[in-house]
């Protein structure tokens, strides 16, 4: 896999400015952001174009990211995509779930440093594509 053509990323999250600021850090980097209000909607969009990386909200009105999250993994065709979480839940044990328990490919709290998602994305990705070979 060629890594310029793994950009595109759904960003599911059920606040609009977080979508609007992670789209605008990310497309300056040459990636393809598209933002889904809420868990719903992000699964649905996530099976009809399946992206290189999922970004997940975990605290969503509408379905939980953790909810969000065992759908993709149970379902053939997403259970491979890369889930990066970006949360308000700081805890350690949040982390410990999510990253220990859960296999979520990174845990990212709100509120983070643009850098620290840009880094987080391009480890991810990479183990990503290195699987593929």
């Amino acid at each position: 896999m060629n890594s310029s053509l793994n950009r595109t990323v759904i960003y599911i999250e059920d606040d609009q400015e977080m979508i609007d600021l992670v789209s605008m850090i990310l497309s300056r980097r040459g990636y393809t952001v598209q933002g889904a209000q809420g868990g719903k909607i992000g699964l649905e969009m996530v099976r009809q174009e399946p992206p290189n990386l999922i970004l997940l909200d975990l605290m969503m009105p509408d379905m939980d990211g953790w909810e969000v999250y065992q759908n993709l993994k149970s379902d053939e065709k997403t259970k491979n995509i890369p889930v990066i979480v970006i949360t308000a839940k700081a805890q350690a044990i949040d982390r410990v779930l999510g990253l220990h328990i859960a296999h979520v490919d990174d845990y990212i709290s709100k509120p983070f440093r643009p850098q620290e998602l840009l880094e987080s994305i391009e480890k991810v990705l990479s183990k990503a594509e290195s699987k593929d070979r």
